[in-house]
């Protein structure tokens, strides 16, 4: 079995709002989705539900500077390390306000494995991890034959008639309630907790604030739904 993402060819990475928080700025960050159609890339829903074989990439932003890690745990049950890495782009630092591409090289992530939902664990932080060690990467987690525990995708209904879209609305953005849905390779990287993070969504984009400043990592998820 192959994992969801699998890296093609050699492709490059928030604007939010924030109700309600008066004390500080929020520090925010965006994720947008998009698929290639022919030539050209299309922004589509966080729930979109993709097809095998299907190509895509996102856009990131955030408001603050610091690093930024990106894996995913495939239907399959494989784990990658997607972001940074030699065919993706390694240069994982990044500026406030400024917008990636994830590939930030000429790559693209092709969808693949069985159906289901992917599991992307983005991991992006204010400060350099590992004592400071710029060049920081995730190791792997403990190797295993068992996939996520995950759903087959299935249409919103009234956001299909309205549309002609397959979009389910439990795939996007989440956040990560117990670090027990973390692989065991992110458990030990101290990080700002799930409930201390606002997760919004629209229908071009997700966005994740923070009403407090980062001293350290967040991680949360994208769940990428395809069939």
């Amino acid at each position: 079995m192959k994992t969801i993402l699998a890296v093609l060819c050699v492709v490059c990475g928030l604007a939010a709002q924030e109700q309600g928080v008066k004390a500080q700025p929020a520090q925010r960050m965006e994720i947008t989705l998009e698929r290639q159609e022919g030539a050209a890339w299309r922004v589509v829903d966080p729930g979109f539900v993709f097809e095998r074989g299907d190509r895509v990439r996102f856009r990131f932003r955030a408001s603050f500077d610091g690093y930024l890690y990106v894996m995913d745990h495939g239907t399959s049950g494989k784990y990658s390390l997607l972001f940074p890495r030699e065919e993706t782009g390694q240069e994982n630092r990044i500026a406030s306000g400024k917008e990636y591409r994830i590939p930030s090289t000429q790559a693209l992530f092709r969808i693949d494995g069985p159906p289901g939902h992917d599991i992307v664990y983005w991991l992006a932080s204010p400060v350099a991890l590992a004592g400071g060690d710029a060049g920081f990467v995730p190791p792997p987690p403990p190797k295993t034959k068992q996939p996520p525990k995950t759903l087959i995708p299935r249409c919103d209904d009234s956001i299909f008639r309205a549309r002609g879209e397959c979009i389910d609305s439990s795939a996007g953005l989440r956040s990560i309630p117990e670090a027990d849905d973390l692989p065991e390779n992110l458990k030990d990287i101290p990080r700002a907790k799930s409930r201390e993070l606002i997760i919004l969504r629209k229908e071009g984009s997700s966005l994740v604030s923070s009403p407090v400043p980062l001293t350290g990592p967040v991680v949360y998820q994208f769940r990428l739904a395809h069939r």
